[in-house]
C-alpha cells in the first residue's frame, strides 16, 4: 500500500517535473535514457522514460530530456522499487509501471501537488495524533511535521524494504526522531485492512493515500471499508483522502461514460472512491478537484465544510489559497 500522485493524461507538472508523470505517473514510453546506477546495482540499468506527453487544451508537447541517476533498484514481494535522483528532486517509483509515489524537492518545500494538501489537515481536526495510511517515501509526513512540529504521526506501509529505502534516501529516519517540540513519526509495517494491535488507537485525522499499480485500492471503493476505518477516528475527527483521477480503479464508471455526467459540479461521480465515501458519510463529505496544473485528481474530506476563511488564515502560502477550493458534496 502506498500513495500515488496525480491524474496521468491531463497533467501539467511543475517545470522541473515535466519529464515525469504523477498519478499514476508511469515513466515508460517516449524517451529512453541510459542511467548511471550506483555501485549497489550489479549492472547498468537501461530504463525507458516518458517525457510527459500532455495535452493541455490543444496539442501534445514533448519536453526536453533530463539527466538523472538511479540510486537504487530492487524487487520485493510487494513492489518494483526504483529511486532516481535529478538535479532538483528525488523520486520514488513503484510498481511494474514505475509510478512516482513520493518526491523530495531539493530547492523548495512544497510539491505543487496533492501531498501539500495533507499538511492542511491538522488545522481542522481535534488535538491528537494523525495517521497516514500509505506512507510511501514520507512526502506527506515531511510536509506535515515541517508545518506542525509538535504533531504525533503514525504512518503505515506494507513493504518493510520500501521503508528501509525511504530511510536511506528520503530522510525518513530523521522524522522518526522526536523533535524538540515533540513531533515524531512512528512507522508501522503492515496491512491496514487486517486487524492489528498496532492499529487500535483513535486519531484526530487519518490521511488515506492507498494505491497499487496506479489505481485506488479496491477496498476504498467499498462503503464497508470506510465505516470500519471510521471506528479509528476521534469524535469530530476527519479523513482526508487522495481519491486519484476520474478512473480511480478498473470499471470506475460501471459502464457510465463521460457524456452521461451532467456537469462539472457532478464530476465526482466519475471517481469510485468518492462515490463510496458519499454513501458512507451522507451529508458529511467535502471534495475538491486539484487544478489542471496540479494534476486534476480528486480529494475528499469528511465532516462538515470547515470555515474556509479561518482555515485559510491559519495556512501559509500556497495552502492559504488552495483550502478555499473545498466545497460540500
Amino acid at each position: 500500500m502506498r500513495g500515488c500522485a496525480l491524474p496521468l493524461t491531463k497533467l501539467a507538472p511543475p517545470p522541473h517535473l515535466s519529464k515525469f508523470k504523477f498519478y499514476p505517473f508511469p515513466i515508460a514510453a517516449i524517451a529512453t535514457h541510459s542511467l548511471t546506477p550506483t555501485r549497489n546495482l550489479k549492472a547498468h540499468l537501461s530504463f525507458s522514460v516518458t517525457v510527459a506527453a500532455q495535452q493541455q487544451q490543444q496539442e501534445l508537447e514533448t519536453d526536453e530530456e533530463e539527466n538523472f541517476e538511479v540510486l537504487t533498484a530492487i524487487k520485493t514481494n510487494y513492489n518494483d522499487i526504483l529511486i532516481v535522483d535529478t538535479p532538483k528532486s528525488r523520486m520514488l517509483l513503484l510498481d511494474s509501471s514505475y509510478s512516482v509515489h513520493s518526491i523530495l524537492n531539493k530547492e523548495q518545500k512544497w510539491t505543487d501537488s496533492y501531498w501539500d494538501e495533507f499538511a492542511s489537515l491538522p488545522a481542522i481536526v481535534p488535538e491528537g495524533p494523525i495517521a497516514i495510511l500509505g506512507l510511501g517515501g514520507g512526502t506527506a509526513a515531511h510536509l506535515m511535521l515541517d508545518l506542525w512540529p509538535s504533531l504525533q504521526l503514525d504512518g503505515w506501509e506494507i513493504d518493510q524494504i520500501l521503508i528501509d529505502k525511504a530511510r536511506d534516501y528520503f530522510g525518513l529516519s530523521a522524522l522518526e526522531k522526536k523533535k524538540k517540540d515533540g513531533g515524531v513519526l512512528n512507522v508501522h509495517i503492515g496491512d491496514v485492512f487486517i486487524p492489528s494491535k498496532d492499529f487500535h488507537r483513535r486519531y484526530a485525522g487519518i490521511v488515506v493515500d492507498l494505491f497499487s499499480d496506479g489505481k485506488v485500492l479496491p477496498q476504498l471503493q467499498e462503503v464497508s471499508t470506510w465505516l470500519e476505518l471510521h471506528e479509528r477516528l476521534m469524535a469530530n475527527g476527519r479523513f482526508m483522502v487522495n481519491c486519484g483521477g476520474s478512473d480511480g480503479g478498473p470499471n470506475a464508471m460501471d459502464g457510465t461514460t463521460d457524456s452521461e455526467i451532467p456537469s462539472s459540479d457532478e464530476s465526482w461521480l466519475l471517481n469510485p472512491a468518492l462515490r463510496a465515501l458519499s454513501k458512507a458519510f451522507p451529508g458529511q463529505l467535502c471534495w475538491k478537484r486539484m487544478p489542471k496544473k496540479n494534476g486534476e485528481n480528486f480529494m475528499a474530506l469528511t465532516g462538515p465544510l470547515p470555515d474556509l476563511e479561518s482555515w485559510s488564515a491559519s495556512m501559509p502560502s500556497p495552502l492559504s489559497k488552495s483550502v478555499k477550493n473545498w466545497r460540500p458534496l
